[in-house]
Parts: structure tokens; C-alpha cells; sequence
């Protein structure tokens, strides 16, 4: 990345001033071990969710709430987001960050179990937008099932899209770096979506389905 370009990423990274419910959950997040979305993600999240006018959310990894109550912020009062995780103190921290943000019970529904286990049960067409921040490994399921359950309009998200930086470079061919390429080629000829990604974090992959 060239010297202007550093600046400018630093920049749209710095630009966002986050209140003392996603400091705490940032905080929760290093005592869990837990990579949170950078402040950049979290603000694009929140302008996303805003301007989709979305009700029903997937969200894929928990994290520790970060990311959760992001998309909260920029919902509507009667959206619902459904977070998945296998990790119980995953879950708990972001229930935590949903409750000192003010959210209500009725809008947050976390479900514990394995990602690829549980969006299968989930209903097809039923949501607006799905958010994915997990494992790389099962990111092709994940992608997959999230198509299945947006509705026409939908929009998927999906995070740390880059392998920092390395998706672009041929030089790399690692398992998570081929993965994301897969990924990448496979939103991009899917005829029901169209797709961009974003220079923020380390990557925001955005695609609409369209039909």
C-alpha cells in the first residue's frame, strides 16, 4: 500500500468516535481472545443497516457485541437481529454490549451452536441482510446459505475479506486466502447478486440479490 493510501485507509479508520457501550464491548472483546471489527466496519455497519431500512438481520460470529450493536444502531425499532455462535461467552459479552446500549430483549435473539448447523433451520427469504465474521474455513457454506435467506433486495456483508491485503497478491495461496478468492469469484458470477468491496478494515464484501 503506498504511503497515500496508508493515509487515507488510517484516516477512514481513525474518523469514527465510538461511545463508552463499544469501548466496554471492545474491551470484552481482547479479554475473550476476540478480533472485533476495526471502528471503520463498525460505523459502515451502522450507515449500512440505516440506509437498508433492514428489519430482519443474520449475523454470523458474535464477537463480543461490537458488531451487533452497530447494526442495532442504524436499525429501525421493531428490527430484529438473530446472532449465531458456538461460543457461549461469545454470546454472554454480546448480550451484554445489546443491553448496556439500551437495546430491547424482543429485538436480539442469540442462538449458540454451530453456524453451519444453524442457518440451515433458518427460513428461506425471510431476511434482509446477513453480516458474516467467522470462520474462513466455513465461509463457503456460510455464503451459500446467506443467499438462501436474504430476500430480493438483501444485502450480505462479509468481513475481513482481504486476508490482510494478501487476497490480491498470487504470490499467496494459503487455505484462507484461497478460500476468500473462491468466495469473491463465486459472489461476483452469481447472477442473483451484484457486488463490491470496500477498502475499509480488511475488506468489507457487500453484495445485493438483486432477483
Amino acid at each position: 500500500m503506498s504511503g497515500d493510501k496508508q493515509a487515507s485507509w488510517s484516516y477512514a479508520e481513525g474518523l469514527p468516535s465510538e461511545d463508552d457501550v463499544l469501548l466496554r464491548a471492545r474491551e470484552r472483546s481482547h479479554e475473550l481472545g476476540v478480533t472485533a471489527v476495526t471502528p471503520g466496519v463498525a460505523a459502515t455497519l451502522t450507515v449500512l443497516a440505516a440506509t437498508s431500512k433492514a428489519t430482519t438481520v443474520v449475523e454470523v460470529g458474535a464477537g463480543a457485541g461490537v458488531s451487533g450493536v452497530s447494526l442495532l444502531r442504524g436499525l429501525g425499532a421493531q428490527s430484529v437481529l438473530t446472532t449465531i455462535d458456538s461460543d457461549v461467552d461469545h454470546l454472554r459479552a454480546a448480550r451484554e454490549a445489546y443491553a448496556e446500549a439500551g437495546v430491547a430483549g424482543n429485538r436480539t435473539r442469540t442462538i449458540s451452536g454451530r453456524a453451519a448447523d444453524v442457518l440451515p433451520r433458518l427460513t428461506d427469504s425471510a431476511y434482509d441482510m446477513v453480516f458474516i465474521d467467522a470462520d474462513k474455513a466455513g465461509l463457503t457454506t456460510y455464503v451459500d446459505q446467506a443467499v438462501r435467506l436474504l430476500k430480493t433486495s438483501g444485502l450480505l456483508i462479509i468481513n475481513d475479506a482481504m486476508d490482510q491485503g494478501r487476497v490480491p497478491n498470487p504470490a499467496v495461496r494459503d487455505e484462507t486466502t484461497r478460500t476468500l478468492r473462491t468466495v469473491g469469484k463465486t459472489i461476483r458470477d452469481n447472477e442473483q447478486l451484484v457486488s463490491s468491496m470496500i477498502p475499509i478494515g480488511d475488506g468489507l464484501l457487500l453484495a445485493v440479490k438483486s432477483r
